[in-house]
C-alpha cells in the first residue's frame, strides 16, 4: 500500500490542496513546534560543560554530579510514549501547551536553584515536560502535513533542527557559562517558552476529535500498560546511564535491568489484551515503522555516543575550552543545516529507504575516521574531516522521522512520534553508557602498562568510538532490509 494510499484508507479520502493563506498558517505553526522541539533536544547536552561550574557554585559531591544530565535524560526518555498516547487522547495541542508550561517553569526554577538536590529535581521536572511536548509537537506536525512532497519539506527541516540542536546545545552551554553564567541557561528557556506559550492557541490546531477523546480516555485510559511501560523505561535509563560508575556487572545493575525486562514483557501482554491500549501493537505491522525505530535506537547509540566521547577527547586531551568545544562541534551541525534541504529533495524523489542507509554508512564512516584522533593531535589534522562528514548525520535524522509516520493513522500519530523519540533516546543513553565503560576500561588498562596519561585517554576514546562507528554500520543492514520503498507494501 503506497503512502497517499494508507492515508485515505485511514481518512477516507486524500486531502485537497491548501491554499496560501492555509499554508502560511501551517508554516507559523510549524516554526513554534520546530524550536518547541529545538529547546527539548538543546537541553540535553546545553548543561554539559557547565557542569564544572555548576558543581562548584552549588557544591555538588563528585559522584552527585551527573545527575544533573541523568535526571532529565531519565524522565525525557522513559516518559515520552506515555507522553505521546496521552497527547492522542487527551489533544495535541493540551498537551504540547501543558509540557511546554511544565518545561518552562522548571527551567525558571532551575536558574534558581541554590542547592544541588532542588536542581536535580527540577531537572527532572523539566524533561517530565519535554516528554509531552516533543511526540506531541511531531504528531502535529503530521497532521498540518499530508504525506508526499510537503511533510518531506515540513520533516527536512525538522531533522535538521534535531541533528543540530545537540551540537548548538555544546556551543551554547559553553558561551552562556562563560559570559553570562550558568542560571542563564535556564533562563534561555525562559525566554523562548514564555512568548511560545502566548501565541500557541492562536497558531496550533487542535487534534480531532479531542473533545470526544477525552470523555474516552476517563473511561478506558490504559492504566496497566502505562505502569508497566513507564516503568521499564525510566528502570532501564536509569541502570544504563549508572552503569558506568557502578559496573555492568554489579547487583544493582543486573536487578534493575531485569525488572525492566520483566516489566517491558508484562507491557506487551497488557497491549496484546487491552481494549485500548497505550502502543497498539498492530502498529509494529508497518515494516517501515518497525524498521525507522530500529535504525532510530542504532543512530542514537552511536551518535550520541561519539559526541560524548569527542567532548571529552578535546576538553581532557587537547585541552580545550567549553567555548572552543562548542565551536568545533558547530561544524557538524552547519554541515546538517546544508544537507538537510538535499536530503529532503532526495527522500521524495528517490525513497526513504536508500537516503536512510547512505545517510549512516556516511553518519558511521565518519566516526570511524574519528578513531585516527592522536594524543598530540589539533583539529584540522584530527576532527575537521570527521566532523564535516558525520554532519550527514541529517541524512538519517530525516528520513528516521518520515519513516516512523509513514502509514500510521491521526489517531495513532501521537503515540507514533513517542515511540520514535523514546528509540533515539534509549539508544542514545545506552550508547553513552557503553561508550564511558569501553573507553574508562581501556584508559586504565593503557595506565597499568605505563603509558602517558594523554596517549591512555587517546586510546580509551579510540575503542569507544570504534564500538559507536560499528554500532553505526550495523543500521544499514536493518534499514535496507526492513525499510520499505514507496512502490512496496508496507505490512
Amino acid at each position: 500500500m503506497t503512502s497517499v494510499e494508507a492515508r485515505s484508507d485511514a481518512r477516507g479520502a486524500v486531502p485537497s490542496a491548501p491554499d496560501a493563506t492555509q499554508m502560511e498558517h501551517r508554516w507559523r505553526a510549524f516554526a513554534l513546534l520546530a524550536v518547541a522541539c529545538f529547546m527539548t533536544v538543546v537541553d540535553m547536552l546545553i548543561v554539559n560543560v557547565a557542569l564544572p561550574t555548576i558543581g562548584t557554585r552549588l557544591h555538588f559531591a563528585e559522584t552527585d554530579l551527573q545527575w544533573v544530565v541523568t535526571a532529565y535524560a531519565i524522565t525525557f526518555g522513559g516518559c515520552l510514549l506515555l507522553g505521546g498516547r496521552t497527547a492522542d487522547l487527551l489533544g495535541r495541542r493540551r498537551m504540547f501547551t501543558a509540557g511546554l508550561a511544565l518545561f518552562t517553569a522548571a527551567s525558571f526554577a532551575c536558574a534558581l536553584a541554590t542547592s544541588a538536590t532542588f536542581l536535580i529535581v527540577m531537572r527532572g521536572v523539566q524533561g517530565l515536560g519535554a516528554a509531552a511536548v516533543l511526540p506531541a509537537a511531531l504528531s502535529i506536525v503530521m497532521n498540518l502535513f499530508p504525506e508526499g512532497a510537503e511533510r518531506n519539506k515540513a520533516l527536512g527541516i525538522w531533522g535538521a533542527v534535531g541533528a543540530s540542536g545537540a551540537t548548538f546545545g555544546v556551543l551554547a552551554g559553553g558561551a552562556i557559562t562563560r559570559y553570562a553564567g550558568w542560571p542563564y541557561i535556564f533562563y534561555l528557556n525562559v525566554a523562548i517558552g514564555v512568548p511560545a506559550l502566548l501565541i500557541a492557541r492562536r497558531v496550533l490546531p487542535e487534534s480531532e476529535g479531542a473533545q470526544s477523546r477525552v470523555q474516552d480516555a476517563r473511561r478506558r485510559y490504559d492504566i496497566p500498560g502505562a505502569v508497566t511501560v513507564t516503568g521499564s523505561l525510566v528502570l532501564a535509563v536509569y541502570a544504563i546511564s549508572q552503569a558506568p560508575t557502578v559496573g555492568w556487572t554489579a547487583a544493582r545493575t543486573l536487578i534493575l535491568l531485569a525488572i525492566a525486562a520483566a516489566l517491558l514483557v508484562t507491557f506487551v501482554i497488557v497491549e496484546a489484551r487491552a481494549q485500548a491500549p497505550l502502543l497498539p501493537l498492530r502498529l509494529f505491522r508497518l515494516k517501515t515503522l518497525a524498521g525507522s525505530n530500529a535504525v532510530g535506537f542504532l543512530l542514537g547509540a552511536a551518535f550520541y555516543g561519539y559526541i560524548f566521547v569527542g567532548t571529552l577527547y578535546m576538553q581532557q586531551v587537547l585541552h580545550y575550552s567549553a567555548m572552543t568545544t562548542g565551536l568545533a562541534w558547530l561544524t557538524v551541525g552547519l554541515t546538517g543545516v546544508v544537507l538537510a534541504g538535499p536530503a529532503q529533495i532526495l527522500v521524495t524523489k528517490a525513497s526513504v529507504k536508500l537516503v536512510m542507509a547512505t545517510g549512516m554508512t556516511l553518519t558511521a564512516t565518519g566516526i570511524l575516521w574519528a578513531t585516527q584522533v592522536r594524543a598530540h593531535g589539533g583539529f584540522w589534522g584530527d576532527l575537521a574531516g570527521p566532523f564535516f562528514l558525520t554532519g550527514s548525520v541529517t541524512w538519517v535524522f530525516i528520513p528516521v522521522s518520515i519513516g516512523a509516520l509513514v502509514g500510521v493513522t491521526e489517531r495513532d500519530a501521537g503515540v507514533a512520534s513517542g515511540l520514535i523519540d523514546s528509540s533515539q533516546q534509549l539508544g542514545g543513553a545506552i550508547g553513552i553508557a557503553i561508550a564511558s565503560t569501553v573507553a574508562a576500561a581501556r584508559s586504565q588498562a593503557m595506565l597499568g602498562h605505563g603509558h602517558a596519561a594523554a596517549e591512555a585517554l587517546t586510546g580509551g576514546f579510540r575503542q569507544a568510538l570504534w564500538v559507536c562507528g560499528l554500532v553505526g554500520l550495523a543500521a544499514v543492514p536493518v534499514a535496507l532490509s526492513l525499510v520499505r520503498r514507496p512502490t512496496e507494501t508496507d505490512s
